[in-house]
């Protein structure tokens, strides 16, 4: 029997121009309000597997190891942290077998590599780090957009301790769930699908931040092909409306799970519940 727990580590701000692109603030601002400097706060919420022996995170969010000057820009914020949320969960950091990257901008990889006594070191010593051979690529020979974002200390010490694998582009049977690749904010994100209790869940990462990008126009301005993204999110939705998919979001700062819905604008959200309300 498959478990899922909600990993909280934490929120930090982003400018809100920036997540909602060509949307004008007048109308993204409904749903995620600025502060005066125009910054919207956001989750990094993670996921937990359970699923037989394994336990896979999916996941882990910016992490510590940058300095001040670093955090500074990004106004990290909450009680929650990584660790502390693993821990309530039962879950020690040699437990996780498995560590589930949907792309490697840093506010998504940050957490799984510490730095001990001036050395990095993997926050999940017996873990496979799991990623894919085109993204990886993408992420250590990045382009001047994104560079900023695949930092070269969260990365190459997943590649250097000997515990990096890249998961096949076909059919997957090394993990237990489906994987939807998605290439407009970065080169093939995956998106997780996990059957559970009788649904599909699906970890959005960055194809859908929060409720309030479900509207098609609402594409980040951090995507490097927001026309793809437009046709991605645009066939990923109505198969999730058709289907009763659970759409769980990484970023939202309220919310943790949706479902949608077609209407005559269409799709919209349906129904927004804690993971633990299915």
């Amino acid at each position: 029997m498959t478990r899922l727990h909600v990993i909280n580590t934490g929120f930090f701000k982003l400018d809100g121009g920036a997540m909602f692109g060509v949307v004008p603030k007048s109308l993204w601002q409904r749903t995620n309000p600025a502060d005066d400097n125009n910054l919207c706060t956001w989750a990094m919420r993670c996921l937990l597997v359970e699923d037989g022996k394994r336990a896979i995170l999916i996941d882990n969010g910016i992490g510590t190891k940058q300095d001040e000057r670093f955090l500074g820009h990004y106004h990290l914020h909450g009680s929650d942290s990584l660790t502390a949320s693993l821990h309530r969960s039962g879950v020690d950091e040699t437990d996780i077998t498995d560590m589930f990257l949907t792309h490697l901008h840093f506010d998504h990889c940050g957490g799984g590599i510490v730095k001990r006594e001036g050395r990095a070191a993997l926050v999940f010593p017996r873990a496979t780090y799991w990623s894919n051979e085109a993204h990886w690529q993408w992420a250590t020979q990045p382009n001047a957009r994104e560079k900023a974002s695949f930092l070269a200390e969260n990365i190459l010490p997943m590649q250097e301790s000997g515990h990096l694998q890249f998961v096949p582009d076909t059919a997957n049977s090394l993990l237990p769930f489906r994987i939807f690749f998605a290439s407009g904010h970065t080169e093939r994100m995956m998106i997780p699908m996990i059957p559970y209790k009788g649904k599909t869940l699906c970890f959005m990462a960055d194809l859908l931040p929060s409720v309030g990008h479900i509207p098609l126009p609402y594409v980040m301005g951090y995507d490097t092909r927001p026309l793809l993204t437009l046709a991605e999110k645009e066939s990923f939705l109505n198969q999730a409306a058709d289907q009763g998919w659970v759409l769980f979001l990484e970023h939202d700062p309220i919310h943790e799970c949706c479902t949608v819905k077609r209407t005559d604008k269409g799709v919209r959200v349906d129904q927004t519940f804690a993971l633990a309300e299915l």
